[in-house]
């Protein structure tokens, strides 16, 4: 069993995160931002992830502290569940449609973290999350995880759409990244690690 936990206590967020690759069992999310909730729910149905992950958050400032911080919690609890990264699969990528909307997310578990975004909202607010804060939670997810991670919109619309289209693309590309190759139990780099 592949399982991060981190445990974050700052002036700004309570989280405390665990993580278990490959499990299909039910997670339980309360971040207080409902919009962020369901989004997570989604990683973990279709990344195959179990997360149990509660926050309290200073939302009375804003959601910005508390979107980026989970996003930071969730990379440092997947860089601790994949451990030396031997036998997986490393490189990832889907397409994921919803409705009108087509999103794009790619994967590299390289150890360097990058984060190119391609995506503009027409609206500002789902709920009580403002959409700046989903680019902030897949920056803080990558700088922390160590990953390369690419989002593209390549046909927009619906805001709520857009964005789920993004977490679902995500969700199924980790899943398809963090896979242990049958047989391969080697670093997938000619460096022989990766950091």
């Amino acid at each position: 069993m592949r399982f991060g936990e981190v445990k974050r206590d700052t002036s700004e967020t309570k989280i405390n995160l665990k993580l278990t690759l490959e499990s299909q069992a039910p997670s339980k999310v309360e971040t207080g931002l409902p919009f962020l909730d369901h989004m997570l729910y989604q990683i973990a149905k279709h990344g195959w992830i179990n997360l149990m992950i509660d926050v309290k958050g200073d939302l009375e400032v804003d959601c910005h502290h508390t979107a980026e911080d989970v996003g930071m919690a969730f990379g440092m609890a997947l860089r601790e569940a994949l451990g030396n990264k031997a036998g997986i699969r490393r490189f990832a990528d889907r397409i994921v449609p919803m409705d009108e909307v087509l999103a794009m997310c790619a994967i590299d578990l390289s150890g360097r973290a990058y984060l190119s975004y391609d995506a503009v909202y027409p609206s500002q607010m789902l709920g009580t999350l403002a959409t700046e804060s989903v680019r902030e939670f897949f920056k803080g997810l990558a700088d922390k995880a160590g990953m390369c991670l690419h989002f593209k919109i390549l046909t927009p619309g619906n805001t709520h759409h857009m964005v789920e289209a993004q977490f679902k693309a995500f969700a199924l590309a980790l899943r398809d990244a963090v896979a242990v190759q049958d047989g391969d139990t080697s670093v997938p780099s000619t460096k022989g690690m990766l950091d």
